[in-house]
């Protein structure tokens, strides 16, 4: 009989985030600061890199009140005396481009990312209420969702993608392959997908310092969504793929710099935690159609089983689809015979 060997735990170099306003040195010449958030995820990381006589920055918070007070707060404390010298962007959620145009207006910097995050938040910056077109409408109730919780979604749910200042016009663009150098160091430009399409993050091999953004966090797994404009797609297989290209092509005593939450050690752990979570909520729902034929919204209080207000409610739908769909394209569940209402999910035989 073979012995279970357990993974080895996560080490958290920095167990006490930095307060508003604050900075913490995670690496010679690199600062962690927090931007607050009005969620129940209540913040985004920011960091800050020496780029020589100035500080390059990577992410931004939201654009709302308390992110910029918290911004001032930065520049005038530990940021003080040194300018910011370029803004990097790692993906298009507004938690993370929010103030990307305010800060390259306020200090004239360029901004760095991927051409997928700026066309994408330019889209909806320039469009505004196209969330609430009959296509994303029907997105939801095709899938069974009902009609209150349909309009809840498509308006208050999707408020937060109005918190973006508007993106300067034009930007530098990153793509995976590419070297940056900020400062002495060299960062490998990498590209992820899943949680965010073409989410860019940065490793500099030579101190295995990890800057991941948002796909792999340390206490909670990152919002894995299905688009309504790609009903069909798979993007949990997406994520997957990518977390395995980390594990092989990362070393396993690299400081991760996460999007959210701690810094840690132990990023092939965790990479092996998120790939084990979405394949225990898959069995989930295979288990689930088994017993008998689900129209898909009915498979919510399977995978979530706190109560959901409408800004949870749209993320919760879409990561359920992200599910289905990947167990679809695998041959694991299959569409119920078409009866009357929204189709009904069975498991393969």
């Amino acid at each position: 009989m073979t012995k279970s060997i357990e993974a080895a735990p996560l080490i958290f170099p920095f167990p006490t985030p930095p307060e508003k306003g604050e900075a913490i040195e995670v690496a010679p010449g690199i600062l962690w600061a927090r931007i607050p958030l009005p969620f129940r995820l209540d913040h985004v990381n920011v960091y800050f890199i020496d780029d020589g006589d100035g500080w390059a920055v990577v992410d931004t918070g939201i654009d709302d009140e308390n992110a910029r007070m918290a911004w001032n707060a930065l520049l005038s404390g530990p940021l003080a005396g040194r300018r910011l010298t370029r803004l990097i962007v790692t993906h298009m959620h507004p938690d993370h481009i929010g103030l990307a145009g305010w800060l390259t207006e306020k200090f004239d910097i360029p901004l760095l990312t991927s051409q997928t995050a700026y066309i994408e938040c330019l889209n909806l910056s320039l469009a505004p209420g196209k969330l609430q077109a009959p296509v994303y409408r029907d997105f939801y109730l095709r899938n069974g969702l009902d009609e209150a919780t349909t309009a809840l979604i498509a308006t208050m749910g999707h408020d937060y993608l109005g918190m973006v200042a508007p993106l300067p016009p034009t930007f530098e663009r990153l793509v995976a392959g590419d070297e940056l150098a900020i400062g002495g160091r060299k960062f490998e430009v990498l590209a992820g997908d899943g949680h965010a399409p073409e989410q860019l993050m940065l490793f500099c091999r030579d101190e295995k310092l990890f800057l991941a953004a948002d796909q792999v966090l340390v206490k909670i797994s990152p919002n894995v969504s299905v688009a309504a404009m790609s009903p069909r797609g798979d993007p949990l297989g997406l994520y997957l793929r990518s977390l395995r290209a980390l594990k092989a092509d990362l070393p396993a005593d690299g400081l991760v710099l996460p999007g959210h939450q701690l810094p840690f050690y132990g990023l092939h752990e965790r990479a092996s935690e998120l790939m084990a979570h979405h394949e225990a909520r898959c069995e989930a729902l295979r288990q689930a159609c088994e017993e008998k034929p689900h129209r898909p919204a009915e498979l919510l209080t399977v995978m979530f089983t706190r109560k959901l207000d409408p800004h949870q409610m749209g993320f919760a739908f879409s990561e359920l689809l992200a599910h289905v769909n990947y167990m679809l394209a695998r041959g694991e569940l299959r569409w119920a015979e078409r009866t009357a209402g929204p189709a009904r999910l069975t498991a393969a035989a």
